[in-house]
Order: structure tokens, then sequence, then C-alpha cells
């Protein structure tokens, strides 16, 4: 279903973006859809963070339909089964609960209990099943959202998003490093750390069950196809840099392109603002030649064949998916209540996390 610049909460008040933030071409030529199970999965997301303990009731009751977890999914993954398409939104209010225990570890020197949750992570994820009555809540629901992505697509499939996030929880564990050392990563160490931090080949590699078909290498890595993924990808975690800067710097933050681009190039914060919105303009102009190489990709593929017909059509699902995340990681940011830290009594503290360490 079309959706309207207006917010996806119970108020649907219109959405106001600031105009250093304004990107008119999104607004303008990247139209916003939601997958039309949308309010059922915000519903069941939400049951799911209370049944697995990832967010205290109270939390969830005040906060978890304004952080538009959901709304970010359900703006991505369009013509995505719905069983599919709630797993993968389970899995994300995870990662959110996930990057923001890794936050809270960082700041209050629980270098012991990160290290213990790293190990664990990296065993549920190759033993999902054996992990589902684990007593952390974070990594029970992970070894269960895991689980479900596990049984849409061949074993195959499930062995390269293991070896995605693999690589997403070492440089989870690099940013902690960076974090309690103090280091400002240098400008092209911060991008390339960036893009597994951010999780772009795990987001991509779910556009598959989306479409419910596993691409195989000569889609995959084909420059086309590759490179239109890529840039929806990075427009998301610039985009994202540049409307966190204000939290990451009144939280102390090293991990922010803003921040590398002010310390290593030696940038104002203006013009490190500048320069990141130029990045992020570029990601789109780019991609739109990108998505038309992808397309002549998929137009390719077609070679008549019952075979080439359902790889061709996967293929345009996947990158008019890609398209769809420009808009919805563009409204979501003026949406959630994550980035909403003007009205946080604490700047540096979010009222949706919670500051004690896991239980055993």
């Amino acid at each position: 279903m079309q959706a309207f610049p207006r917010s996806t909460t119970a108020t649907a008040t219109a959405v106001v973006v600031p105009p250093s933030l304004a990107l008119p071409v999104i607004e303008s030529s990247f139209p916003r859809q939601l997958h039309p199970y949308w309010p059922k999965l915000q519903e069941k997301t939400r049951l799911w963070l209370l049944e697995k303990r990832l967010m205290p009731a109270d939390k969830v009751a005040e906060y978890a339909d304004g952080l538009c977890y959901t709304d970010l999914m359900a703006g991505y993954y369009l013509g995505a089964p719905d069983e599919v398409l709630q797993a993968i939104a389970d899995y994300s209010a995870w990662f959110f609960v996930w990057d923001d225990r890794h936050d809270r570890d960082i700041v209050h020197g629980r270098a012991a209990d990160w290290q213990r949750l790293r190990n664990r992570l990296h065993t549920a994820l190759d033993a999902p099943r054996s992990h589902l009555h684990h007593p952390d809540p974070l990594v029970a629901g992970f070894a269960e959202s895991v689980l479900r992505l596990y049984g849409f697509l061949p074993r195959t499939w499930n062995q390269r998003f293991a070896r995605h996030f693999h690589a997403v929880i070492e440089a989870y564990d690099r940013e902690f490093r960076n974090r309690v050392e103090g280091h400002i990563p240098a400008v092209e160490e911060y991008l390339a750390l960036r893009r597994l931090t951010f999780a772009h080949w795990i987001w991509t590699d779910l556009l598959e069950p989306s479409a419910g078909c596993e691409l195989p290498d000569t889609v995959r890595k084909n420059p086309a196809y590759r490179r239109a993924a890529l840039l929806s990808q990075e427009f998301a975690a610039w985009y994202n840099d540049l409307c966190s800067l204000p939290k990451e710097i009144a939280g102390d933050e090293v991990h922010n392109l803003g921040i590398s681009l002010i310390t290593h190039a030696g940038l104002t914060l203006e013009e490190a603002v500048g320069e990141v919105r130029r990045r992020v303009e570029e990601c789109v102009s780019e991609f739109l030649e990108a998505e038309r190489n992808a397309l002549a990709l998929a137009r390719h593929i077609d070679d008549g064949t019952a075979h080439g017909r359902k790889l061709s059509a996967a293929v345009r699902t996947c990158v008019g998916n890609m398209r769809n995340w420009f808009s919805s990681v563009y409204w979501f940011h003026h949406e959630s209540g994550r980035y909403m830290v003007d009205s946080w009594d604490d700047r540096a503290t979010p009222p949706y996390v919670t500051n004690e360490a896991a239980g055993e």
C-alpha cells in the first residue's frame, strides 16, 4: 500500500524533516510503501519482545511502537511472505536491542560481560537450537530469531548468513575496543568497519528469503547487482551517521563518519555535516544508475526458460526492495524515538535502554 510522509504511529501526525537533513530527491522520487502486514507485524513484534524478555514490560509499553523498528522492515522487504517478514522484523528488533546492550556495556565498563556475550553469540549462530533456552534473554532471542530465518532457504544460504554475521559480531568487538580506548578510526578504516557494524550484507542477504529464492553467486557477485546493493546500504549507514551525529557527540562516541572527518580531515563540525550529506546525496544519484544496470541484468537472466523467468523475477524483486530501503531508512530516522535526542532527559542516555547488566 502507498504510504504518505506521515507517521505510522497512532497519532498519524505529519513528519517534519529538519532542513539540514531533508533530501528532496527521496521525498519526490522514492515513494514510500509499507507491507500490508505491517499493523499485525508491529503487534506481534511487540509481543515477541515481551515474551523473550528483551525489553522490560514498562519500556515495551512506553517506547516499542514509537521506536518504529517494524516500520523500517515493513518499508523494505515488500512482497515478502508474512512469516518471512515477521522473522526479519523480530530479528531486526533483536539487533537494535543488542546494539543498545553493546553501548551500555561500553558506557558502564562491562568488558567481561561483553566478551561473554560475544562468545555466546558466535556459538548460538552455529547451533541456534541448543541456545533457545539460554539464561541470557539476548542469546535466547537471537537463537530463536536465527533459527526461524534458517528455515526459509537452503543450507547454503544459512551458511552464508552465519558467515556474514560472525563478521558483524567481530566488528562490534572492534568498535567496543575503539570506544574504550578512545580510538577514532581514520576515514577509510571507519568506512570499512561501518559496512560490518551496519550489517550491509546481512540486510542484503535477507532480500532473498523475501523474494523466495536463493540467488546464485553469478548473480550476487555480478558487479551490477553488488553495486546496487552496496549503494543502498551505504546510503542507510551514512544517513544514519548524519542523523545520529548530535546523539553520538553527546554520548562521547568515536564511531561516526562525521567524527572521523573532524578528527582526521581537520573539518569543522559544519564542514563534516556537509561532507557526510554530500556522500549521502552521491549514493542516491549513483544508485539510480546502478539500479538501471541491475534491472538490465535481470532482463538478461530471463532466457525464456522457467528457471530463467523465476530467477529474473527474484532479481527484480530484490532490486526493487533495494530502492525501498532509501525511503524506509529516510522516514524511519524522522519518526523513530531512537533519534529524538532533544526530547530525552539526558542526551547521552536513551530512555528506552536498560542500564543494568544481563542477569544469569
